[in-house]
This record gives C-alpha cells, structure tokens and sequence, in this order.
C-alpha cells in the first residue's frame, strides 16, 4: 500500500504568503488611516441633511460620524472639540450612525469615526476616514480658514 506523504514545505510556504500578505494589507490600512482626503466636488451639506437640528458653524464645521460602539470616537470627539473652541466660528455636529444606515449609506461611512471638513457654506473641503491626526486635521482647518497652515 502506497502512503501519500506531503512535504511541510508547500504548506509552510503558503502559510507564510498569506501571513506576508495580511501585513502588508493592514500597513497599508494604517498608513491611510486618519489622512485628508481633499474634496471639491460642491457637495453642500445641511443641519438637516446630517440628520441634526443644530446648525452649522459661521466660519467651518467639523462633522463627525460615530456609532456607540466605536472606541476610538469619544477621544476624536474631545480633538474636535479642542480643536473648535481654539477658533471662531467653528462647530462640530456629531452624528451617531448606530440607528441611521441611511446616513451612513449616503455619506459612504465604512469605518468610524470618520470626520468631515465643511467650509462656511457647508461645502464638504476635507474627509478623514479613522482616528485623525491632530497636526494634519488642524492644517486642513486652518486651510479652510484662509489661515496659514
């Protein structure tokens, strides 16, 4: 009788693609993760079309949408705030998509928190998808503020 005996090799080698590929797919994540994505597509926004009643910041306005679940928001939340009350005119309205998909359906909401930059007309000006960084939120701020970064 014949007994198939496979080599460790081939096994070892495909354990060791899939480990080398999911590292790479997670630094890539990670690199991504809390940058700018600029926008200058028009998209005006509203109180109301954020599902809020509270208005929007005379000067910009920081939008976040979080779930009650996110870990990561409550501390995203507080660097909007600081980063807020340090300016004129900046409001921060934050969205809870835990009961609203449709929110998070229409503004393509993968992962939370995920931050909006709206200029004084409501005008979407930057995206930060994840925990963003202080320096590079405060920059895209001052942008839109006419200030010099």
């Amino acid at each position: 009788m014949l007994t198939d005996t496979m080599s460790p090799l081939p096994a070892l080698s495909l354990i060791l693609v899939l480990v080398l590929s999911a590292t790479a797919v997670g630094l890539v994540v990670l690199a991504r993760s809390g940058r700018a994505s600029h926008r200058t597509d028009g998209d005006r926004l509203s109180s109301a079309a954020l599902g809020t009643t509270t208005p929007l910041g005379r000067s910009a306005t920081l939008v976040q949408f979080s779930t009650e679940f996110c870990a990561q928001c409550p501390g995203t939340r507080r660097l909007l705030h600081e980063l807020a009350d340090g300016e004129a005119g900046v409001g921060v309205l934050d969205v809870d998509l835990t009961h609203r998909p449709d929110l998070a359906d229409r503004f393509s909401v993968l992962q939370t928190p995920t931050v909006l930059l709206l200029d004084r007309a409501g005008i979407v000006r930057g995206r930060f998808s994840g925990v963003a960084r202080r320096a590079v939120l405060a920059g895209e701020l001052r942008s839109v503020l006419g200030r010099p970064a």
